[in-house]
């Protein structure tokens, strides 16, 4: 199989003053725009982890690129939804599933200004939207500072109840803060979803792990030509043995 690009958003909104904390993880509402139409252009289609799976196990061949969005905010529904709609792409929000309606209370100690996330009412519009819901655990833990009991209750007990809740079978998983061990691996494997994500960076390619897969993250900074190394180059994959 060729290389195939996941990548990763968190916010798409208008970023916040300059030296605000995590200022980098906004896209402007514009840029995400123009994004996913060059994509377009360009040919590929733009695919949830689910639909993308396939392509990930050499099933079927074709130039694809994964879309993810990791916490589920609010403004993913109103400013992403559309734009994906518009080019018949589809993807995969990983939301936090104890906090749905709440906000990124997670990163408030930072300074982080208060962002809504999905209640579930929103969370189903994004589905009826043609996307998809992933786990990001039950309270967007360091998984890698809690035991084996809470670990394994976060990751198995977010995707029970996500599927409860929106009626559906939530597959995916995300790793807050792309932090793991073998031991999570397992327990995602486990819990039954079908693969994970990381933010260890590179394309992914043949012989990854598909409980352990790399993103690409698109960022306030990157410009439409970063963007377009990252899709199309392997500049990316430098990260892969960093």
């Amino acid at each position: 199989m060729r290389p195939i690009p996941i990548l990763t958003y968190h916010q798409i909104a208008q970023a916040p003053a300059r030296g605000s904390p995590m200022r980098s993880l906004y896209v402007s509402p514009k840029a995400f725009a123009v994004q996913m139409q060059t994509l377009s252009w360009l040919g590929y289609q733009g695919l949830s982890m689910t639909k993308l799976m396939p392509y990930l196990t050499g099933d079927k061949t074709g130039k694809v690129v994964g879309i993810t969005f990791d916490d589920g905010y609010v403004n993913n529904l109103e400013n992403a939804l559309s734009v994906l709609q518009k080019f018949n792409f589809s993807s995969t929000c990983y939301v936090v599933s104890e906090l749905l309606g709440t906000t990124n209370r997670w990163d408030h100690a930072l300074g982080v200004a208060p962002a809504p996330l999905m209640d579930a009412s929103q969370l189903q519009q994004w589905i009826d939207g043609g996307q998809e819901i992933g786990s990001h655990t039950q309270h967007h833990v360091d998984l890698t500072q809690t035991d084996s009991k809470t670990s394994h209750s976060e990751i198995q007990n977010s995707r029970v109840s996500l599927s409860q809740l929106l009626d559906t079978n939530i597959q995916q998983f995300c790793y807050p803060y792309g932090r793991y061990t073998p031991e999570h691996v397992d327990m995602v494997q486990a819990s039954q979803y079908l693969a994970a994500t990381t933010t260890n960076r590179g394309r992914v390619h043949s012989q990854d792990n598909v409980f352990e897969l790399r993103r690409i993250p698109v960022v306030r900074s990157t410009s439409l030509p970063q963007f377009l190394l990252k899709i199309l180059t392997s500049y990316e994959d430098k990260y892969r043995n960093a």
